[in-house]
């Protein structure tokens, strides 16, 4: 069965286009989101020398972050649909900001858990609030391209990062990269502020951008309406999405987390050359990414419908990650090009998934759908970085930590597949959920 998508209503003037300002402010935040999430693995070889902790050590450092951004995406999912996204934006960048700059003012390993778990309680409103503006500002037929974009900031980071963090932590000190963080945090709360409200309360949006923006009749709800997450539980479109986000998000954050350290470890490139390589890897992410939510979106535009064009999306991203298992054994660059490869299937992957929410809740409930989800990709989040820092330990050992990458990488290849059918199994179709009132 197609799903039709009702026509806006004709207009006498042509329609704005503010929502994509506000595409650009949630893309702007993400990609300062992810240059902090970085920089502690971009400096990790500096540490090295500081703190001579392990890879389990350093991977525990990680795990904490995972386990109170998994707490933060909870809270935040919550908080964005109960108070609106400009304030639970708000609130989510002064927090994680205030918690970057933190970073500056350890240096001891148990200092570097306290400080990761403070970024992670302010990250984590993050996706839920960007979620809830993209269902608020977009409609269906378009989200998908969207979140490719907002979600794109991601890689915008990840790019960003290898190429500015080690030379400001090599010239001026690790501190001021964190320092550097925060700052652009800040930044962009003043831009937030007075440039985002609700589509109704935006002067430079007209009555024709209104009526596109409203034009999906079957989800009427608006900003900061109450929603019980816990009641959310009781739908299979939720786990649905969940189990897709635990099984996926991880992989993510493996990438963020030791790509630097494979490089180190397994070919002996320092942070100035891997960091091109890195970059490169995330540039390729940003593109091909944007691509796999437009393409998306094209296919819905064109007349197919919603679970159709998503499912195929999906499931084509998903085999797409497979070749990483050849990772190990190929040359530098061939490695990037796999890496680059596995790294963009994700995010597309990822742009998509994040719309099945908006897909299949009202809007009143999108922010705390994307929260649960996230809560259980970080819960995952906070083991894998523990088993994999043990894993590499004990194959280093052994004079073989290519070896444990190899297992590593292998793991990855195989998540997505498992998380597309455990996802058509609990939502063989993307459709509008009808929620008990609270």
């Amino acid at each position: 069965m197609t799903t039709e998508f009702p026509a806006p209503t004709v207009s006498t003037q042509p329609s704005t286009n503010y929502r994509w300002t506000v595409c650009a402010l949630l893309f702007a935040a993400t990609t300062i989101n992810y240059i902090d999430r970085q920089i502690l693995a971009l400096i990790k070889p500096i540490l090295d020398e500081q703190l001579h902790w392990s890879n389990e050590q350093f991977g525990l450092t990680n795990a904490f972050f995972q386990l109170s951004y998994a707490v933060s995406l909870m809270i935040f999912g919550w908080l964005v649909d109960k108070y609106g996204t400009k304030i639970g934006y708000g609130i989510s960048i002064a927090a994680w900001s205030c918690a970057a700059v933190g970073h500056a003012l350890v240096g001891s390993i148990g200092g570097f858990y306290i400080a990761r778990v403070v970024l992670g309680l302010g990250e984590g409103g993050n996706f839920p609030s960007a979620i809830k503006a993209v269902a608020l500002w977009f409609p269906k037929r378009e989200r998908a391209t969207a979140t490719a974009i907002f979600n794109s900031g991601t890689n915008m980071g990840a790019i960003i990062a290898p190429l500015i963090v080690p030379a400001i932590a090599l010239s001026l000190g690790w501190h001021w990269a964190f320092i550097f963080a925060g700052i652009a945090g800040f930044l962009w709360l003043f831009l937030w502020i007075p440039f985002y409200n609700v589509p109704e309360k935006i002067k430079a949006t007209n009555a024709a951008e209104l009526e596109l923006i409203g034009s999906d009749k079957d989800d009427t709800s608006r900003d900061g309406e109450k929603i019980s997450w816990l009641s959310l539980l009781g739908y299979r479109q939720t786990w649905s999405f969940v189990v897709a986000k635990a099984l996926t998000d991880p992989v993510w954050w493996f990438f963020l987390t030791w790509l630097p350290d494979f490089f180190k470890q397994t070919r002996n490139l320092d942070i100035k050359q891997s960091g091109y390589m890195l970059a490169t890897i995330y540039g390729m992410s940003t593109v091909l990414s944007i691509f796999g939510g437009v393409v998306v979106g094209k296919l819905v535009k064109s007349g197919w419908s919603v679970t159709r064009a998503r499912k195929t999306g999906m499931i084509i991203f998903a085999v797409c990650v497979l070749p990483i298992v050849y990772v190990v054994d190929v040359n530098n660059w061939t490695a990037v090009l796999l890496i680059g490869f596995a790294c963009s299937a994700h995010q597309a992957w990822s742009a998509n998934l994040f719309t099945t929410a908006s897909d299949m809740f009202p809007k009143r409930a999108v922010a705390s759908v994307v929260g649960l989800g996230g809560m259980a990709g970080s819960g995952l989040g906070f083991v894998f970085p523990i088993l994999a820092g043990h894993l590499l330990d004990r194959f280093k050992l052994h004079n073989n930590i290519s070896g444990g990458y190899s297992v590593l990488f292998s793991i990855c290849a195989g998540a997505y597949l498992l998380a597309f059918v455990l996802q058509h199994i609990l939502a063989p179709r993307f459709e509008m959920t009808k929620l008990k009132e609270v």
